[in-house]
């Protein structure tokens, strides 16, 4: 081959790549700009509508300074497992993707490429779950210190097992797709694999009710009697088709009070902790008004609609990014199992850097469904004591930093909700509360 002739073929190859590169920043665009879309519209940016009145969150109006310095000390005794986990995600991720550690490791492999494409995914959550045990531990210390965790160490360990297999089967699935696409289409996997990782996101959110909940819970139907007889004729006043409602057998883990709703369509189903029970009625019938607000909203629908087009959008991303770094992390392509390590630590990442985003529009979600449970029992006094008695019960972060409530706030505050239902009582002209 003459020196213009490998010229030629160097320059087809460029383009090659520079074209599905292109083609892949086009479709990140028009996906971002429609998961922005759909978030946009269906995200409830002012729960209580535009003419509710400002009620500032004030936890000292509503808590005693006791209680405020309980909450302040639980928080201080998991903030460092807490923070030292997420470094510890941040550490290995950067290791994965900005050396060629794990692509040098996992190329001392023998055997066909999906051998080691398994081989070094399981070695690399591996080593993340030895490193994170010591931190689990610590962290379910403090739990059972402050009489939120009813678990032995058996218990314990088996259930951190299982969300350890779920992530191996997830992960795996998405990683080895992706190495087996990479090898049939260099330049354009990331095509099969956005319309892969949509899909499953939807098959997972049907499935999860019927499939992994079970793994870790047995639940039950709420027992005939006046409660169950209550909360139905609650759901048929509200228009909200419900399939069942069930009681997760929680306090074999946890003296926590909880509910949700989860699924859609066949699969939606209402789930009480027992703990939860054995609560009020009242307060009890609050928590499932919210969740029916989550239920007639179509909550779990459009999350994952969200979800979907987030993981679509999210694996053109990573193609993009994944062709910028791979020659540092030392692979060539992602159809070599080496570039295993380089996929996992870019997902891993990934995840950790869009939490506080979803975070933004988890908040406004669980905020109109506490807006839903105060316009469907017209309760604000019952409605913040449940409020109080939940989060003293579960020991909830009464003034969580900007960090913390950016990091890990899926719901608003306590006393956030608290200051929404003085709000939606002042709109209504009702006694404050």
């Amino acid at each position: 081959m003459s020196q213009s002739d490998v010229a030629g073929h160097v320059g087809r190859s460029r383009a090659g790549r520079d074209s599905g590169t292109r083609a892949a920043a086009i479709a990140l665009l028009a996906l971002g700009a429609a998961l922005l879309a759909v978030v946009a519209v269906t995200t409830p940016w002012r729960p209580l509508g535009p003419d509710a009145p400002d009620v500032h969150a004030e936890p000292a109006l509503d808590f005693t300074r006791a209680q405020l310095d309980r909450a302040d000390a639980f928080d201080a005794a998991t903030s460092p497992p807490g923070y030292l986990s997420l470094a510890l995600t941040l550490l290995i991720g950067g290791v994965l993707v900005l050396t060629p550690v794990g692509a040098r490791l996992i190329g001392r492999l023998r055997g066909p490429w999906w051998i080691k494409a398994i081989i070094g995914l399981l070695g690399v959550y591996v080593v993340s779950l030895v490193l994170r045990w010591p931190l689990g531990m610590w962290m379910e210390g403090v739990l059972r210190d402050y009489g939120l965790s009813t678990q032995t160490w058996g218990s314990w360990s088996a259930d951190r097992l299982k969300n350890f297999a779920l992530q191996i089967v997830l992960s795996g699935i998405a990683v080895l797709v992706i190495v087996a696409l990479a090898r049939k289409w260099p330049r354009a996997w990331w095509i099969p694999a956005s319309v892969g990782a949509f899909a499953l996101t939807v098959v997972v959110s049907f499935a999860y009710p019927v499939v992994v909940e079970p793994m870790f819970n047995n639940f039950t139907p709420l027992p005939a009697g006046q409660l169950r007889t209550d909360l139905l004729a609650m759901a048929q006043r509200d228009g909200v088709p419900v399939k069942d409602v069930l009681v997760a057998d929680a306090s074999r883990r946890t003296t926590a009070l909880n509910a949700y709703v989860s699924g859609f369509g066949a699969t939606r189903r209402i789930v009480v902790y027992d703990t939860l029970v054995s609560q009020p009625e009242q307060e009890v019938e609050l928590v499932v008004a919210h969740e029916l607000g989550h239920a007639k909203n179509d909550d779990v629908l459009y999350g994952t609609l969200v979800g979907a087009l987030g993981a679509a959008a999210g694996t053109c991303l990573l193609f993009l990014v994944f062709q910028a770094l791979r020659r540092r992390a030392g692979v060539s392509s992602a159809g070599d199992p080496r570039a295993v390590a380089l996929l996992v630590g870019l997902i891993s990442l990934g995840t950790v850097l869009s939490g506080p985003a979803q975070n933004v529009v988890s908040r406004q979600i669980e905020a109109r469904a506490d807006a839903h449970a105060l316009d469907l029992t017209h309760d604000s006094a019952t409605f913040i004591a449940m409020q109080k008695s939940l989060a003293l019960r579960n020991i909830s972060d009464l003034s969580p930093s900007a960090l913390d409530y950016m990091l890990y706030a899926s719901h608003p505050s306590t006393a956030e909700r608290i200051a929404m239902a003085r709000s939606w009582a002042r709109r209504g002209g009702v006694p404050r509360p």
